[in-house]
């Protein structure tokens, strides 16, 4: 029989030292554009983070939801500020839509936490703030790779760019032009669209006459379709070297195979076009959880949730803590390796995708590592 001071003594120990204490639960909102013009690249983002907090609960106690921010800057600051009133968060998966973001890094940095985003506008990591960690390759290493294989590769001449008059259009010609000028090819051709452009064959006229022996588009998913549908449809057969947009298979289901012959793209990685045994995995994952194909978007933020993810298991208690993990760590991501550049720039590595008229599926072509230097 166990006497009663024993019995006194161990229910001490079990008040003091629970045996097992329940998790604390981990806020990651995720705010991305899933209607509007944004609403396919940022549906990929949105799968990317589920996908990723939802293979990390089974050992993390994880709470998330989804805002949609269209593509208002006021629609993104509402729902980051409803989501910093509802709790505390450790992260927040952040729009692609670079214009969303500069509106918010003021309010992040301010309540000290990390914005995970995949938007390539350069300037989201030059305004000095601590609290930004970008995870596709920005403007700064995929327009240089744009570059690099238009003049390189092809050993085009005279380049036309269309691009966007958005904040992310503004820094993918900004970075393109002055690439292709270092090259030794200037753009004959330049004209911003706006995203709600849907008649692209007055551009395109201008374009033509231009005699350029290359076409270049840094444009949004829908306008870079329709760009490439009605120049086929008028008769221009030069090569097309667009934008990370083109490479996402939903906006390859936009155009016919045809269609495509002769198009090329940059974009971080092609999910869909590589063999490597972890990457089927997760293609067929995704598949299976979202009915579709996931593109570059979707596995950069697929990894930038887990760094976060890999952050909160090395012991990350709080936001500042994972601010800086993230700063301080390498991480080996499904598309690339990843290491903040000092700025909150995480990803270096660009690939060039074509396709070859038969297929919607885009073979890569070629591969651009470590284009800034950040792991010399």
């Amino acid at each position: 029989m166990i006497k009663l001071p024993k019995l006194l003594r161990i229910f001490a120990m079990i008040v003091l030292f629970p045996i097992s204490a329940e998790a604390k639960e981990t806020y990651i909102p995720i705010l991305v554009p899933i209607t509007g013009f944004l609403s396919l690249e940022g549906t990929a983002q949105r799968n990317g983070a589920i996908q990723a907090l939802d293979e990390a609960s089974s050992s993390l106690k994880i709470k998330y939801e989804v805002s949609d921010t269209s593509t208002s800057p006021e629609i993104a600051v509402t729902a980051l500020q409803r989501a910093l009133s509802r709790g505390k968060p450790m992260a927040i998966a952040a729009p692609i839509f670079g214009t969303q973001m500069l509106a918010m890094l003021p309010i992040a940095k301010r309540a000290g936490v990390p914005l995970i985003t995949v938007s390539g506008t350069a300037k989201l990591t030059e305004l000095d703030n601590p609290f930004i960690f970008r995870f596709f390759p920005g403007d700064a290493v995929v327009k240089v790779a744009h570059a690099r294989y238009v003049t390189e590769v092809l050993r085009a001449k005279r380049p036309a760019l269309l691009y966007q008059t958005t904040a992310y259009g503004q820094s993918g010609y900004s970075h393109l032009s002055k690439a292709l000028r270092k090259a030794g090819a200037p753009l004959v051709f330049e004209e911003a669209l706006a995203p709600s452009v849907k008649d692209m064959l007055p551009a395109l006229t201008k374009l033509r006459a231009s005699k350029p022996d290359v076409i270049l588009l840094h444009l949004h998913s829908t306008p870079t379709a329709l760009v490439i549908r009605q120049a086929r449809n008028s008769g221009i057969e030069l090569p097309i070297v667009a934008g990370s947009a083109m490479h996402q298979p939903s906006t390859a289901k936009l155009l016919k195979n045809h269609q495509l012959r002769g198009v090329c793209a940059e974009t971080a990685a092609s999910p869909i076009s590589e063999n490597h045994p972890k990457l089927i995995q997760f293609t067929t994952e995704y598949k299976k959880r979202f009915q579709t194909l996931p593109d570059a978007f979707a596995l950069a933020q697929y990894d930038g949730m887990n760094m976060v993810i890999s952050a909160l298991r090395s012991g990350a208690k709080t936001a500042m803590d994972i601010r800086n993990w993230l700063a301080t760590n390498t991480f080996n991501g499904l598309a690339m390796k990843y290491k903040s550049d000092g700025k909150g720039n995480m990803g270096h590595d660009a690939t060039i995708v074509c396709y070859d008229g038969t297929t919607k599926t885009p073979k890569i072509t070629k591969k651009y590592l470590n284009v800034d230097g950040t792991f010399n």
